[in-house]
């Protein structure tokens, strides 16, 4: 399963029309491109759950709108030429989600993690690394995970974080707001048969790093259950 060569083109085109006029006029593939869409997103939503609970109902769902909001943006193109979706883990035991990003131009990426967690995760999280960071270390400096990743992503603090020193030995992983990574791929290995294979190896690549995030998300500094009296 993958994203057809036509899809593409439409979002290529699209990108250069950036117009209700051109849009409506091109209705009939946008609807195709659509329905590929659909289908590539349920062959992964279909393969991501024999190894994962996932709380995505439908490829459809998982599916972000081509329609933009510019209400408050200088930019008023009124359309995203890609495809976006994200599959949702069962909370609150299973922690992080699955993303991806499919756009001509080699700007397409799978990947997921943490996304600007909330106060109360994100402080967690650090509480955890700053006690014991090896866990978490073990799995990003794994070489199948760099060769996969490349390395963790996300935004930093300039600093450290409030309550922790600067020169604490784990401040590299202690000033990240958001922790997550992605693969490229490229247009002719998204259009390829096997793409929808591939991008699954590359969310089951986040097993890993997923079970990390979701002990620290799930005990107290204890080792103590946060959710055992939940639903």
């Amino acid at each position: 399963m993958n994203i057809s060569s036509s899809n593409f083109s439409f979002l290529k085109t699209l990108s250069e029309n950036n117009n209700r006029e051109w849009f409506t006029a091109n209705k009939k593939e946008y609807e195709q491109a659509h329905e590929n869409a659909i289908s590539v997103a349920n062959a992964l939503l279909a393969g991501l759950s024999e190894h994962d609970q996932i709380t995505t109902a439908t490829g459809k769902k998982s599916l972000m709108r081509i329609y933009r909001d510019v209400r408050f943006s200088k930019d008023k193109s009124p359309y995203n030429p890609r495809w976006a979706g994200s599959f949702n883990r069962s909370k609150p035991a299973l922690r992080g989600g699955y993303y991806f990003h499919l756009q001509p131009g080699g700007n397409t990426v799978v990947g997921g993690g943490f996304y600007q967690p909330n106060a109360d995760d994100i402080k967690l999280i650090r509480d955890h690394i700053a006690m014991d960071d090896e866990p978490l270390r073990k799995v990003i400096s794994d070489p199948k995970f760099i060769k996969t990743f490349g390395g963790l992503q996300g935004e930093q603090l300039k600093t450290a974080p409030k309550g922790f020193e600067k020169d604490h030995p784990s401040i590299d992983l202690l000033r990240y707001k958001s922790m997550y990574v992605f693969k490229s791929f490229s247009d002719k290995e998204v259009t390829s048969p096997d793409f929808v294979e591939n991008a699954l190896s590359v969310f089951l690549a986040l097993r890993p790093f997923f079970d990390v995030m979701t002990d620290y998300l799930t005990t107290d500094m204890n080792g103590i259950s946060l959710i055992e009296n939940q639903g």
